[in-house]
């Protein structure tokens, strides 16, 4: 075996050292305007395409290119939110609508996630209510509306069914998918160190599928407003969707753009308070395999 002496040794040429990372170097271009530029580029570039579209819409309405009859204008959407801001009719409307939207979607929330929970982890609980599942699944809530009139009448009760019925699904499908979705290879380590059935659904259970019951939770929340403005379309004497309704009927094109308008922002503001949940449990995600 070839040996080397430590004569030999201090003669042979040094190995190169590798640098030594030290801190990092800021870029000057991150700082500054141009820096708020760099970093925010993405969004401005959205708000611009919006502003670009409005005003677009407005230069075509102006030149009468299209006929008002059928298309409003940024404009005149905005006269008519301020006049039912400073009338009155927006704040009953709106405020039925959210009661309808918040009973409903609170009442989802806190049926779809135990009962999925449940589902998904014991297996006799899913023969029993999968064909359930499945079932209210295919069908389209709208097409139980004559039935839900007849069981409960066209009060607010009705549009707090339609909204329940419409988020609950997506809520419960998502939550079944996560808990399904652990990693068995994890659960059989854990029994196999003697955790309880409580312990592994604290530690494992439910830090795997909370991004799972956040995303059901975001997509019920479309669900939910659809249900809105369906159940006030359909029989009701107060709230956004029947200012919809009722300004169709009467060819008032300003009040339903004001009425879209206005259930498009509750669903951006309702979006916005969803992510600030989600990355309150961001640090429970997993993160994704490159």
């Amino acid at each position: 075996m070839e040996t080397t002496s430590v004569t030999e040794a201090a003669t042979l040429p040094a190995e190169p050292i590798p640098p030594v990372d030290g801190p990092k170097k800021t870029d000057p271009s991150d700082k500054g305007f141009s820096g708020f530029l760099k970093r925010r580029s993405m969004t401005l570039i959205g708000i611009a395409s919006v502003l670009v579209f409005l005003a677009l819409w407005e230069w075509v309405s102006d030149q009468g290119i299209v006929n008002p009859l059928f298309c409003s204008s940024p404009h005149r959407i905005w006269n008519t939110l301020s006049n039912l801001a400073t009338t009155g009719q927006l704040w009953p409307n709106l405020s039925v609508s959210l009661q309808e939207f918040g009973w409903g979607f609170l009442l989802a929330i806190v049926v779809a996630i135990p009962a999925g929970i449940l589902i998904g982890w014991y297996r006799p609980v899913e023969a029993i209510f999968d064909p359930f599942v499945t079932f209210l699944n295919a069908v389209p809530r709208v097409a139980l509306l004559p039935l839900l009139i007849i069981w409960i009448g066209i009060g607010i009760n009705l549009k707090i069914a339609v909204v329940f019925l419409g988020a609950l699904i997506a809520i419960l499908i998502n939550t079944i998918t996560g808990i399904k979705a652990l990693d068995p290879q994890l659960l059989t380590m854990a029994k196999s160190f003697g955790a309880s059935d409580f312990k592994i659904f604290r530690t494992i259970a439910l830090p795997g599928s909370v991004p799972y019951i956040l995303s059901g939770i975001r997509s019920g929340l479309g669900h939910a407003l659809t249900g809105v403005v369906v159940g006030e379309l359909y029989a009701s004497t107060t709230g956004v969707g029947h200012l919809i309704a009722v300004a169709g009927n009467t060819f008032q094109t300003d009040l339903v753009f004001a009425g879209v308008v206005i259930i498009a922002v509750l669903g951006l503001v309702s979006t916005w308070i969803l992510g600030l949940i989600e990355r309150r449990f961001q640090s429970w995600r997993q993160p994704a395999v490159r």
